[in-house]
């Protein structure tokens, strides 16, 4: 074997343990390339645009809680109730999303402290299954809120999601009356209901538990809203302003409180929760 077929073969070797597609995300606002470990330091903000990545929910736990916070299972609910198929079956959509996510739905809750003060967050899960909302997640929201009623401490909620989950049909719908409910306890017991909007929250979502919080937190450039950009142009025939249901627009006309830097995000809270939650939260 001569010098050049040796390091050919170690070129290919390497190659197969370590690529490209490990090594560097590209950016989906300014197509840069960005060292994947860099991308991961800066929280997932690219470091040349500061375009906000999208986020699974355990790293937006390890994000905002504490050291030593507790994860609640997701609560089991019955599966397919409608034997509901399209292309494929919705039980089929269900393990291909599972094998690609340690959880077993979009919505995670963790019960812990931010800086110190006591917390429960819960975190909706994009990746999954485009973070929508079904039995689960209503119950697993729900399960969060009691957790904060029973800590008497304020409940904060990640929101990414494209809506309700359209397999699921009236069921998926029927969990924003439920969780509206869930925000109203909240209410009566003065624990304080705070809403982090990040990319993308549209759909259900948005017209239940996502615009019902005390105080209303975007990420910056979030897309937030209920029916999409082109679907209202088409209905009101009409072009929609730059930047319309962007989290700059929204505070800009009232919609949400604070557009706030994932780095800036638990100091934030951590403010907040001096301000709102009650003194004896334990």
């Amino acid at each position: 074997m001569n010098w050049f077929t040796r390091v050919r073969n170690s070129i290919t070797s390497l190659s197969k343990r370590s690529t490209d597609k490990d090594l560097w995300v590209k950016c989906p606002s300014c197509q840069q390339m960005v060292f994947a470990q860099e991308y991961e330091e800066n929280a997932f903000v690219c470091p040349r645009c500061d375009h906000h990545g999208r986020i699974g929910a355990d790293e937006r736990l390890r994000q905002l809680l504490d050291e030593g916070y507790e994860v609640l299972p997701i609560p089991n609910v019955k599966e397919d109730p409608l034997k509901f198929r399209d292309t494929s079956k919705y039980t089929d959509r269900l393990k291909k999303a599972r094998a690609k996510s340690p959880h077993k739905d979009a919505f995670l809750v963790g019960s812990g402290t931010i800086k110190g003060k006591s917390a429960v967050v819960g975190v909706q899960d994009f990746g999954f299954m485009g973070g929508s909302m079904g039995m689960a997640v209503g119950t697993a929201f729900c399960q969060g809120a009691e957790r904060a009623l029973t800590r008497h401490c304020p409940y904060i909620v990640v929101t990414a999601a494209g809506g309700a989950r359209m397999q699921e049909g009236i069921l998926s719908l029927m969990q924003m009356p439920k969780a509206t409910v869930m925000t109203r306890r909240l209410k009566e017991a003065g624990l304080p209901y705070i809403v982090v909007l990040t990319d993308p929250t549209t759909g259900g979502v948005t017209a239940s538990y996502a615009m019902l919080g005390d105080v209303h937190i975007a990420e910056p450039g979030a897309l937030i809203g209920f029916a999409g950009q082109r679907v209202i142009q088409d209905t009101i025939r009409e072009q929609l302003p730059d930047g319309f249901q962007r989290a700059e627009y929204l505070h800009k006309h009232g919609m949400v409180d604070m557009v706030v830097h994932r780095h800036d995000l638990k100091d934030t809270l951590s403010t907040l929760l001096d301000y709102l939650a009650p003194a004896e939260a334990a």
